[in-house]
């Protein structure tokens, strides 16, 4: 079948992307659409392009240079696009095809004027919109310059800033076709954008639009600032009517000029309430038709609107689906869980079966549903306290929902109240033995997962693995569990509030934990520090590691003097912690044990920074600090009015405090232990459906949730396109971030600190581990690419138990996630380290290399002059 070099725009729809590119397609819907009228005009399809691109034998090997670019080199970037670029523009329009635009144009009017518009695939889909990307020319005016402009649209898939947006968003430079939209000019008293949707706030219930005189150009150029409208409910809510100074205007012979807009006419507004009111509505249908809200750009000429462009807004963050029209509250668990990135298909649906709360996925992010308990006063206060010390930012977003009258219905006391959050004790005793108990229970259970998940296989594992997970649930709600992270918990709030409210001293929990026993997660990086100790003195074994790339060096090392003792090391830290990774939650992340060069690094690094024995003696000086700061307290306590008794209930809480404060990391620890053994469970199915010819690729898996790949297992049959979709969904998903707190509206809310006395410019957080300390800023997003000197500070997104080993060789911490309770901040207070989190935006912030100045008793970060 031979394809057409042009369709005419009525003859498209939404389904022939490949054929006529994102926009091209979206106008071809838009005008089946009752009621929305679109400029008339054609297509030349993405089969014309083809046919250009095979005049230029050369553009093969300059699709392979780019593809190796850097998408952060941008002098490279700029030299080989531009001269694609060149080589594209250069190449002359077959006779035959050009025959076909100018016949085209001869239906609608040789000599009428046109704008010509690029249309790639890759173009205004719901995961990419490549707003600005490449080109638009307008009232293009005769057959020459409609095909120079065809040419330069064509060339425009090669712009400076198209090259890096797929670079950035993985997207095939090859795959990736040009087609050009003709469409009749429209010459517009007025133009802008309309967002179905709040684009700041994601609301989906409010729209907004920018209007300005003229053509839309002088407001996308940013020449003009726009009146911008609120609409909700069929009503304008909010309106600024800018003063507009300049407007575009189209040229009788072609081209466009900017002229000036007289006095009167400045502060006019260029849209009324009814014709905002109405243009809404026509947005609606829009939105509607797509089933995305829509970024819209709007011509009125004689109070009529006339459609020009639509394409999915792909910044908003997705909502949980809920089948029901009643308002919701959803908290994020990434931000409790320190792990904000997306989350495969599988390892959302394996913590959902995991965990002791129902959990909602949007964006590949994991979500609970809070709004019944803020239903009721009593439950409500419960929840914004936990909250409130776990994440103020989080607290803050609820109340902001709460100031709402509307959002949430207060109803009568009958939900369920919150945890105790202070004052006495959770009613377990003061035993270390209790603690000791939880871990044999624990490591019990999984010795028994793996004995008897060997012989499980095909359908009847996937029965198994469903009865597993209601065993690790049984393992998570044990009340004896709970009741000991509490205790700890509540001991460290009890001790934080009385010892400021008797001695004026903030935070003293963090001096009192430092070395408490049997935190896991902190042994984990003093025992990396023990595995250094044995590598150091084998220089053979220290040279090669600093050139390890392949995962099986292991099986290496023992051709060295010293390498089977450093292979024991190394194994026997595996052994332990081998299930840990950055980002654990997600099952299908890799693990250690998958990937042991992750901890090369790490261990070169404290071969480097640190001196034999460093383990044991940073344990030891911190459990003698702790000693003397119990000693100071209780000292100054007996000194004061009823001293015996405040100094009897502090030691209390300070024994228990280093009995239970330990634990509180022991139950993570027993959840990716399990996720472990189920993924390599798992995996082995995967190689067999491999061999059976049913998958790809093992990894294919993790883009299926834990029924649809039983499913597979039972039928031995998968749909390929689906996979195909999820990859592209979960690619999309990482340039999303995901809100605190998010409403069924689509809102996202930030919350904000309110504190006055923080310094001018100072970058705000949450106080989580005493001290002030001040150093070189590391800023790092890849825990692979850590590369640490003496004194550093290290500022990232967020850390969960994986970084831990990194925690051994910084002075300070700052991260932007995170709360009074979560792995940085229990880690940075047992490693004495002056800590701040939740401070937003700190890795962009801060610069790596900076300066930097952390208050962790107060809560903020200076920047220090260069």
């Amino acid at each position: 079948m031979i394809e057409p070099y042009v369709l005419d725009l009525r003859e498209v729809d939404e389904q022939q992307v490949a054929v006529v590119g994102g926009k091209a397609a979206h106008l071809g819907g838009l005008s089946r659409i009752d009621g929305i009228r679109v400029p008339l005009g054609f297509c030349v399809t993405t089969a014309a392009f083809r046919r250009i691109m095979a005049e230029a034998p050369s553009i093969d090997d300059e699709f392979d240079r780019l593809s190796r670019l850097d998408p952060e080199d941008r002098e490279a970037i700029r030299t080989l696009s531009a001269e694609i670029r060149r080589t594209v523009e250069g190449l002359a329009m077959p006779g035959d095809l050009a025959a076909v635009i100018t016949r085209a144009l001869a239906r609608f009017g040789e000599q009428a004027a046109y704008a010509v518009r690029s249309s790639a695939t890759a173009e205004d889909l719901p995961t990419a919109s490549f707003a600005g990307q490449q080109d638009t020319y307008l009232n293009v005016v005769g057959p020459e310059a409609v095909l120079r402009q065809v040419s330069r649209c064509w060339a425009s898939l090669f712009t400076e800033r198209a090259v890096t947006y797929r670079l950035r968003n993985g997207i095939d430079h090859r795959k990736t076709q040009m087609a050009v939209v003709v469409q009749q000019m429209v010459f517009p008293d007025a133009a802008g954008i309309l967002f179905t949707a709040d684009p700041v706030t994601g609301n989906r219930k409010v729209a907004t639009v920018d209007a300005s005189f003229g053509l839309g150009e002088a407001l996308v150029a940013g020449l003009v600032n726009p009146d911008v409208f609120k609409v909700r409910g069929g009503e304008v809510v909010g309106k600024v009517v800018a003063g507009k100074q300049r407007a575009i205007h189209a040229l009788p012979a072609g081209g466009t000029r900017e002229v000036a807009i007289g006095p009167q006419q400045q502060e006019q507004p260029a849209l009324t309430d009814a014709q905002v009111v109405r243009l809404v509505q026509l947005g609606r249908r829009i939105e509607a038709q797509f089933g995305h809200p829509q970024d819209i750009e709007w011509c009125l000429v004689d109070d009529d609107f006339q459609i020009v462009q639509s394409r999915p807004i792909t910044t908003l963050f997705p909502i949980p689906a809920t089948g029901d029209v009643e308002n919701h509250v959803y908290v994020s668990v990434g931000h409790g869980q320190m792990m904000t990135d997306p989350m495969k298909p599988l390892g959302v649906s394996v913590w959902q079966l995991t965990a002791l709360a129902p959990m909602h996925e949007a964006g590949g992010r994991l979500f609970v549903d809070v709004t019944p308990r803020l239903t009721s006063p009593a439950s409500r206060a419960g929840l914004l306290d936990v909250m409130g010390r776990g994440d103020p930012l989080i607290r803050d977003a609820l109340e902001t929902v709460l100031d709402r009258d509307d959002f949430v219905p207060t109803l009568p006391d009958a939900g369920p109240g919150g945890p105790p959050v202070s004052g006495a004790p959770a009613p377990i005793e003061t035993d270390p033995a209790i603690v000791a108990e939880l871990v044999e229970r624990s490591q019990a259970s999984i010795a028994a997962l793996r004995r008897d998940i060997r012989t499980k296989t095909g359908p009847a594992l996937f029965d198994f693995l469903l009865e597993a997970f209601q065993d690790h649930k049984r393992v998570l709600s044990d009340p004896s569990s709970i009741q000991a992270i509490m205790a700890g918990m509540e001991a460290t709030w009890w001790l934080n509030d009385q010892l400021q409210e008797w001695l004026g001293e903030k935070n003293a929990a963090d001096t009192l934990t430092l070395s408490a026993p049997g935190n896991i997660t902190s042994e984990m990086g003093l025992a990396l520090l023990d595995v250094a100790d044995v590598i150091r003195p084998h220089p053979e074994v220290v040279a090669f590691l600093r050139g390890v790339e392949d995962e099986r060096f292991l099986d290496e090392l023992p051709k060295f003097a010293g390498g089977s003792e450093a292979r024991d090391a190394i194994e026997t830290y595996l052994d332990r912690y081998g299930m840990r990774c950055v980002g654990e939650i997600d099952i299908t992340r890799p693990r250690w044990r998958e990937r042991p060069t992750t901890l090369v690094p790490l261990i070169l690094d404290n071969i480097k920074l640190f001196e034999p024995g460093a383990a044991k003696r940073r344990f030891e000086q911190g459990r003698q600090e702790a000693r003397r700061k119990e000693h100071d307290v209780l000292s100054r306590l007996r000194a004061l009015p009823d001293g015996e008794q405040k100094a009897d209930e502090a030691k209390r809480m300070i024994d228990r405090v280093r009995t239970f404060i330990g634990y509180r990391e022991y139950p993570k620890y027993g959840i990716v232990s399990r996720y472990f053994v189920y993924k390599q469970a798992l995996l082995a199915e995967a190689e067999r459906l491999v061999q059976a010819n049913v998958l790809a690729e093992r990894e294919d898996i993790f883009y299926l949730t834990f029924q649809e790949l039983h499913d597979v297992v039972r039928s031995n049959a998968v749909d390929d396109r689906l996979v195909q979709q999820r990859k592209e969904a979960f690619r999309s998903y990482a340039s999303l971030t995901p809100p605190r707190v998010l409403t069924s509206d689509g809102e996202a809310i930030t919350g904000a600190y309110r504190r006055a006395y923080v310094p001018t410019g100072a970058l705000i957080g949450v106080p989580v581990s005493a001290g002030t300390v001040e150093g070189r800023a590391r800023v790092i997003l890849d825990m692979a690419q850590a590369a640490l000197d003496p004194g550093d500070i290290l500022v990232t997104a967020h850390t969960d138990p994986s970084w831990t080993p990194l925690f051994v060789a910084i002075t300070g911490l700052v991260t932007e996630v995170g709360g009074l309770m979560t792995h940085g901040a229990v880690i940075a207070r047992e490693y004495g380290l002056p800590a701040v989190v939740g401070v937003v935006d700190a890795t962009r912030l801060i610069r790596d290399g900076q300066r930097i100045r952390v208050h962790g008793s107060d809560g903020y970060v200076e920047v220090l002059p260069d």
